[in-house]
């Protein structure tokens, strides 16, 4: 007699039923859990990690987004302290920007910066959102060392 017909088997027990599935949508990008009351921190399954919505968002992500908002403000205060001493400004856009007058281009400069983060952070789970985060932080150190040596030339 096989091993699972004799006395030893033991049938898995029936799940009890908790009526149909309320997940019949997808996270949505952003929810009001997105600011205040979430609980999904990342994905339940393995197949869902990768291109995912959550509501929470971790500690080194807030880092890397703080230093990076504070890397733009300070490119912005060092845009226009050289501009002031006779530099020019090579970035078409920030030019654009700069035509609006000083506080006119540290708000729309912080104000475009701030969006693009929201939409990275939001995106956290996407590699192509990752690797933007990544490179802007990189970036934006780079030129803020830039500003710096200037002070030195």
């Amino acid at each position: 007699m096989p091993v699972w017909m004799g006395q030893d088997f033991q049938p898995e027990p029936a799940r009890a039923y908790r009526g149909p599935d309320r997940r019949q949508a997808s996270t949505p990008r952003l929810s009001r859990h997105s600011f205040w009351g979430g609980r999904r921190r990342a994905a339940r399954r393995a197949e869902e990690r990768h291109a995912s919505f959550v509501d929470l968002y971790g500690t080194r992500l807030w880092l890397l987004v703080l230093w990076v908002a504070l890397m733009n403000i300070a490119d912005s205060f060092f845009t226009l302290i050289h501009l002031q001493n006779g530099g020019i400004e090579a970035n078409p856009v920030a030019a654009a920007l700069l035509e609006t007058g000083r506080s006119g281009f540290v708000l729309w400069k912080c104000g475009l910066i701030s969006v693009a983060l929201l939409v990275l952070t939001v995106h956290k789970n996407f590699a192509i959102a990752r690797a933007g985060l990544k490179v802007s932080a990189v970036v934006y150190t780079v030129l803020c060392l830039y500003h710096l040596s200037l002070f030195w030339v």
